[in-house]
């Protein structure tokens, strides 16, 4: 079953995020039992060149590459996707306004408005067909809500045709009600209980960024209804380890 099929039968799924710009890096996380890997385009300095080379590390993993994308625009989104992205995180999806310009930016007509070119995700033009057919049926696209705005808006957020998911996330929601990182306010806590429960009356696939390398915060993420969990962070695993190696010493 590949992540498309999976988000829509709400099965459980684990990535995490790239942020070092180094095939090895995707080598060392794929000893892990992820399902998808997302390489952060929005807050790191990964450039485009070592994006696509990133997307090629995963394949070889069998791991699906994601690309969260610096912002929801044509060229960041079309360049993510004619890399051989099997899909995209958009940020800051505040409206359904916002929800069906990702779409468009990701899909060709006439589900969306993309540009149509030929690059590495279409085999250079040797594929075009087969790529037309696959991005129609196969390409993700997982829209992130951290705004507040996105919270009165979410249920038309989800309606919005061609979007597969939504993850959470915290630090910016927190951010936008005035309290970054404070995870106990209890507006917080409203937006992330609305956003709940609308997914799951719906039952559309949620998802949410457990920013701390503990298995457990996963675990306990599934048992409240998430589906789509992004698992810490690449340098989070490196710096978590040496300092608990550090605390012995």
């Amino acid at each position: 079953m590949n992540l498309k099929q999976k988000l829509n039968t709400n099965s459980n799924t684990i990535g995490s995020w790239i942020t070092i710009p180094n095939n090895s890096i995707v080598e060392i996380m794929s000893v892990g039992s992820f399902d998808w890997l997302a390489i952060d385009m929005e807050h790191s300095s990964i450039t485009n060149d070592q994006c696509q080379n990133l997307i090629l590390a995963i394949e070889s993993k069998k791991i699906c590459p994601l690309v969260r994308v610096a912002s929801n625009s044509s060229d960041k989104i079309k360049t993510a996707m004619d890399s051989g992205a099997h899909g995209i995180i958009v940020p800051m999806i505040n409206s359904a306004k916002d929800a069906k310009r990702a779409v468009d930016y990701a899909k060709y007509a006439p589900l969306g408005k993309r540009g149509v070119g030929l690059s590495r995700a279409q085999n250079y033009g040797f594929e075009f067909d087969k790529y037309k057919l696959w991005q129609e049926n196969e390409s993700i696209i997982i829209a992130q809500i951290e705004h507040i705005e996105a919270i009165k808006n979410i249920e038309e957020i989800i309606f919005t045709q061609g979007i597969d998911g939504i993850i959470i996330g915290p630090y910016d929601l927190s951010a936008s009600l005035g309290d970054a990182g404070n995870f106990n306010n209890n507006e917080f806590k409203n937006a992330i209980k609305k956003i709940e429960t609308t997914c799951k009356i719906n039952s559309f696939p949620i998802g949410y960024h457990v920013i701390e390398p503990n298995i457990n915060e996963v675990k306990t993420k599934m048992k409240e209804g998430y589906s789509f969990i992004g698992f810490s962070i690449d340098f989070l695993f490196l710096g978590h380890k040496i300092k608990e190696q550090f605390k012995i010493y």
